[in-house]
């Protein structure tokens, strides 16, 4: 099921929808960086090409390399 959040981007109120386990990684992303989730996602949607990456696609691969950086570094690798 999809959570959806919404936010302000570059001054426009929008909303993204992803399963709670992407907002958890992305939320700990956040906190590890000392940021807030919306500056993450501000950061993330200014890094996107928005003519061809949806939002939403752009945030779970962000939050799928952090999440295997993440193991692979409890892993020692």
């Amino acid at each position: 099921m999809l959570e959806k959040r919404s936010l302000k981007l570059s001054g426009h109120r929008t909303s993204v929808a992803l399963e709670p386990a992407f907002w958890a990684v992305l939320e700990a992303a956040a906190q590890e960086r000392g940021m807030a989730l919306a500056a993450l996602i501000a950061e993330q949607d200014a890094a996107r090409s928005a003519a061809t990456e949806p939002l939403a696609s752009r945030l779970r691969v962000y939050a799928l390399g952090y999440a295997m950086a993440r193991r692979a570094a409890a892993e020692g690798r």
